[in-house]
């Protein structure tokens, strides 16, 4: 009698090297909860990390080191305040949220270089690490003009 066929088995994998060009071309889009935090950590000035929730949650907590800019406040003008070539990495609540994807959008919608922080606050928390509490003077952009 055969064995059964596992539902992980039942479609085969790709061929190694279309699964390395896919896994290769995930790191261009994507960061994870631990990279960002070793970088911060280290002092990283290559990237700027974009909480794109609102105000009041960020001000309930937010990783620290990244600036308030809902990802619905994103437009070329509020944008321009940083050099050429800025890479964002753009965060929300977590993998039930679609705010980072959202952004990241309206990021590479305007030319700029981007990728979504995996995991979000979620990831963050469930990594180990410590939220920011509070609004810090000038990480909330004015998200009103």
């Amino acid at each position: 009698m055969p064995s059964p066929v596992a539902a992980v088995a039942a479609v085969a994998a790709a061929p190694a090297h279309i699964a390395l060009a896919h896994f290769e071309a995930r790191l261009s889009f994507e960061a994870d909860c631990w990279d960002t935090h070793a970088a911060l950590a280290n002092g990283a000035t290559d990237f700027v990390l974009l909480d794109v929730r609102g105000p009041d949650l960020y001000a309930a907590g937010h990783v620290p080191g990244a600036i308030n800019l809902p990802h619905g406040k994103i437009t070329a003008r509020k944008m321009a305040e940083w050099p050429d070539g800025t890479l964002f990495v753009t965060y929300c609540a977590g993998p039930h949220c679609n705010g980072a994807n959202k952004a990241a959008v309206r990021l590479a919608r305007l030319g700029l270089p981007v990728k979504e922080m995996l995991g979000g606050i979620t990831g963050w928390l469930d990594e180990g690490f410590a939220l920011a509490p509070g609004t810090e003077p000038g990480d909330v952009r004015d998200i009103e003009g």
